[in-house]
């Protein structure tokens, strides 16, 4: 590979990991920041259900482009990830959407869930942080044909991606279903 394509990618890669720390700076405020009128009767009450349906295709489409890439159907795996990426794309679409028109959902449960539901919500929140800038960079380096590259950081990226999207969908089970408000 030639300097000026190294100089590239690092430029490059420096550029969607500060476009990640932007995005990511947009949403804390979002989450932390901004405080809209909680609606949960709102006409976007299906924004969550919508997000936890992304987040479940997103899984799928993984899963497969896995299950392909190590078959060597390169073509189908590189279909199955651009649909991981636009059902992943579609959720931080409804995610920023539902945040800013209904603010936060407060879990209020306290049996043994309340734990576990915030190790799970953590874990998926300090995970999706580094899932962002990985997933950019590992598509940047297939775009560019940078296979080496692509091959070694996907290793770190499919299993984060993956645990993101499932613990996403976990997080809305919880919310929607196991979320009741303790009894006097």
């Amino acid at each position: 590979m030639s300097d000026t394509a190294s100089k590239i990618d690092l430029w490059a890669v420096r550029g969607l990991i500060a476009l990640s720390l932007v995005a990511l700076a947009i949403l804390f405020w979002l989450i932390y920041g901004y405080h809209p009128a909680s609606d949960p009767g709102s006409r976007y009450a299906w924004l969550p259900s919508f997000n936890a349906l992304c987040n479940g295709l997103s899984t799928i489409f993984v899963v497969n482009g896995l299950y392909w890439i190590r078959r060597g159907a390169y073509r189908i795996h590189g279909i199955f990830m651009i649909l991981a990426m636009t059902a992943s794309t579609l959720f931080l679409i409804g995610y920023i959407s539902h945040h800013s028109l209904h603010g936060d959902t407060k879990f209020l449960t306290e049996s043994w869930l309340r734990p576990t539901y915030f190790f799970i919500l953590i874990t998926h929140v300090l995970l999706s942080m580094v899932a962002l800038p990985l997933v950019l960079i590992t598509v940047f380096f297939a775009a560019r044909k940078r296979w080496s590259k692509h091959r070694r950081i996907a290793r770190w990226t499919y299993p984060i991606w993956l645990y993101v999207s499932i613990t996403g969908v976990v997080v809305f089970v919880f919310l929607r279903f196991l979320n009741t408000a303790p009894t006097a």
